[in-house]
């Protein structure tokens, strides 16, 4: 049974992207277009928190990339649709600086990550919505969940990075 209060996401404000190194030399942005978190109680601290993101949304600015990303060599997405973080811990560590850790799964392998969390604050917009922002950053290491594909470059070293780094901007308003 939920609590009577809790917090969804606004997805026109928000966004989900994470970047890898490409041929060790830069970095490709992508993002997932269709994810959806839910805050689980009134008081943010002791909240349970859910993401759930699609993994068929996938957008990185190439179709040939997006298309792969999608197939068995990484998400698989067809038989694994969505991926899912759940909450375990969110803890303050100075005024306005968080850590979450949490149960990411992916391809039915669930690893707990670590994730830092800065708490933009709550306010009202001006239709009277009580509304609530964070900025979320982490790193993960691609192979703990079995995306394992890779290539092999001349130069050695590898087409792309094991670690996948991640970042939201998310909003959410106030039920």
């Amino acid at each position: 049974m939920e609590n009577k209060a809790s917090w969804v996401l606004d997805p026109s404000h928000s966004e989900l992207t994470f970047k890898v190194k490409h041929m060790m030399i830069s970095n490709v942005k992508g993002e997932f277009k269709n994810f959806n978190v839910h805050i689980n109680g009134q008081d943010l601290l002791t909240a349970g928190i859910t993401a759930k993101i699609k993994t068929a949304s996938v957008d990185t600015n190439s179709n040939d990339r997006d298309n792969h990303l999608k197939s068995a060599d990484f998400f698989d997405a067809e038989k694994y649709p969505e991926m899912i973080f759940e909450s375990t811990s969110f803890k303050q560590k100075d005024d306005d600086e968080y850590e979450l850790k949490g149960k990411l799964t992916i391809k039915n392998i669930t690893k707990e990550i670590k994730l830092e969390v800065e708490f933009g604050g709550i306010g009202k917009d001006p239709w009277g919505n009580e509304k609530a922002g964070f900025s979320v950053s982490g790193k993960i290491n691609r192979k703990d969940w079995e995306l394992n594909w890779n290539a092999a470059l001349e130069t050695g070293g590898v087409l792309v990075s094991d670690e996948v780094k991640i970042n939201a901007d998310l909003q959410f308003v106030k039920q």
